[in-house]
């Protein structure tokens, strides 16, 4: 099933990996922000079936942005995106309603098969 997903991450290169990874198992990358802020009116503007969402961002973080975008929409399906030694607000994310995260640095299939299990 081919999902419209929204890409969020401060670092460029993080956003193209995942966005490589999405377009090669068939999605389309619908959009990309840099920080919380522009991560929740992306959101709202696009609409995405999948977002993913990194945690540590400038101006606001991924756990504020999340908060923010699950409040919008309940049934947003954001799949967190966090380096090692991050557990704590992995854990927090998946309580405020995350289905899913990867951790950095990750493999494609992994991300792909986030999606899949998001969208399941």
């Amino acid at each position: 099933m081919m999902a419209r997903v929204l890409v969020v991450d401060d670092a460029a290169f993080m956003r193209k990996m995942v966005t490589d990874a999405l377009t090669g198992g068939g999605h389309e990358i619908v959009g990309e922000a840099g920080n919380g802020v522009e991560a929740v009116a992306r959101y709202q503007e696009l609409r995405p079936d999948v977002m993913t969402l990194d945690i540590t961002m400038p101006e606001k973080d991924g756990i504020a942005a999340l908060k923010e975008i699950i409040a919008i929409d309940p049934a947003a399906k954001v799949i967190m995106c966090s380096a090692l030694g991050q557990e704590s607000k992995v854990l927090e994310s998946i309580k405020l309603g995350a289905k899913d995260f990867v951790v950095k640095p990750f493999k494609p299939d992994r991300v792909q098969g986030a999606v899949t299990k998001a969208l399941g």
